[in-house]
């Protein structure tokens, strides 16, 4: 460090003493201080002192294309592109370029003089595929060992995105109430990695007004939480790639997304079955109400009920002579407060779903329904679960529907009003209506 202060080294001027300070060589060997971790977020080019942020690792590539003539493929894949490029610095000073790059000759049918040859390092060579499966099960080991931390971690702190309620210690508390609470389901919180990171991002688009799903900005946040909950856009944008860091499964194999993933085990089965002579189609299936018992068939779900339950959905039906989309909300309403751990009959809140029917039986509160006021209502023609087979086999029984009973839905308007006509015509009713006729 002597040397700093000779009259040399002052001579040379402002960028020389930067590019000591970088030298990127002696990275791997410099001792942690504050000249280290500085150098840390530098990277430098393959062939000259040329160093440029890890973060602007673009302005590298660029460089290292025109002023070298050096392609490197599928840079996305390189789980660590700081320590591929070390790795390959080295090499290089060791050994001819030609070694390990294939050449590329552009203009081949123009005048020698004017043929440029470019070189082409990928994972065709050997020795880089093997260092770019290293270099991913390094990250992957990394990946790991932090989600094992945050599993833990009982200092995570942070409040709702829907209702500011401030939640302490283990992250699945949030998570588990933005589901419970909101229907905010981003996954099971053991697959997720990165916590801090990942709800300061869901924060970030929510105050800035944007859709989580459909990635839409709204005027207000009421409107936007509106938005959400009528369209059912309570759940992150599974194909916003910036979210692919806060998952598990997106370290799992190098170069696969998630989808793929996923989809590997039905391709393996379309590639090994070749024999669809056996297939059966597995009917949808209807859940109840109150438990967690399937049927292949309406008839069965509702003797199921009747006797395992004492709710008789038929007999509710007749007595209160319910149409098509008072069932509807009827069945939505119940739905929600079961989701919720809600008797829909006295609206008591219990801990969990097991207290809650424990509660509904001793009371005899299963087959006892609120004042009609409260569970028919607009926001109920809105399924509280997406796949509820249940909603598509109701019916009105074998009667068509009436003129009579199609106004009862309709909401009554004013006859002063002058646009009445296209309020009809654009009703959400009476639209439902319509497309409940021509089904018929």
């Amino acid at each position: 460090m002597a040397g700093a202060s000779t009259p040399a080294s002052q001579g040379t001027g402002r960028q020389d003493s930067r590019d000591c300070i970088l030298e990127p060589l002696s990275l791997p060997e410099s001792p942690g201080g504050a000249v280290a971790s500085q150098a840390d977020q530098f990277v430098p080019c393959i062939f000259c002192g040329e160093c440029y942020p890890e973060s602007e690792k673009d302005k590298l590539l660029k460089h290292m294309i025109i002023g070298h003539k050096l392609v490197i493929a599928d840079v996305k894949l390189i789980a660590n592109f700081r320590r591929y490029i070390f790795y390959w610095k080295k090499r290089f000073a060791e050994q001819p370029i030609t070694d390990f790059c294939t050449v590329i000759r552009t203009n081949s049918e123009a005048p020698m003089e004017n043929q440029e040859d470019y070189f082409l390092l990928c994972d065709v060579l050997p020795e880089d595929r093997v260092l770019r499966e290293q270099l991913q099960q390094e990250r992957l080991r990394e990946i790991l060992e932090q989600q094992q931390c945050e599993r833990y971690d009982r200092s995570f702190q942070s409040p709702c995105m829907f209702c500011s309620e401030e939640f302490k210690g283990n992250r699945s508390v949030l998570f588990n109430h933005m589901n419970k609470e909101h229907s905010f389901n981003v996954g099971l919180p053991d697959n997720i990695v990165y916590c801090n990171e990942f709800v300061d991002a869901l924060h970030k688009k929510m105050d800035s007004l944007q859709c989580l799903y459909c990635e839409k900005t709204f005027r207000d946040k009421n409107t936007l939480k509106d938005h959400m909950r009528k369209k059912q856009h309570r759940k992150i944008n599974a194909k916003n790639s910036e979210y692919d860091k806060f998952y598990i499964i997106n370290y799992l194999e190098l170069g696969k997304s998630w989808e793929e993933v996923q989809s590997e085990d039905d391709r393996e089965l379309v590639d090994n079955e070749e024999d669809w002579s056996d297939w059966e189609e597995h009917p949808v299936s209807a859940v109840c109400l109150f438990c967690d018992y399937q049927a292949d068939t309406t008839e069965k779900l509702l003797c199921h009920m009747k006797d395992s339950h004492q709710f008789d959905l038929l007999k509710i039906k007749s007595d209160l002579g319910l149409k098509f989309y008072q069932q509807i909300k009827l069945v939505n309403f119940i739905r929600r407060q079961i989701h919720q751990c809600r008797c829909h009959s006295c609206q008591g809140m219990f801990q969990s779903k097991t207290e809650l029917i424990k509660h509904m039986e001793e009371e005899k509160h299963l087959a006892i329904l609120p004042e009609q006021s409260l569970w028919d209502q607009p926001q109920y023609y809105f399924p509280t679960y997406e796949n509820d087979s249940l909603l598509c086999t109701l019916s009105d029984g074998e009667e068509e529907l009436t003129a009579e009973d199609r106004s009862e839905d309709i909401p009554v308007i004013g006859e002063d009003l002058s646009n009445l006509e296209a309020l009809k015509q654009t009703s959400v009713l009476n639209q439902l209506l319509r497309d409940r006729t021509l089904k018929r």
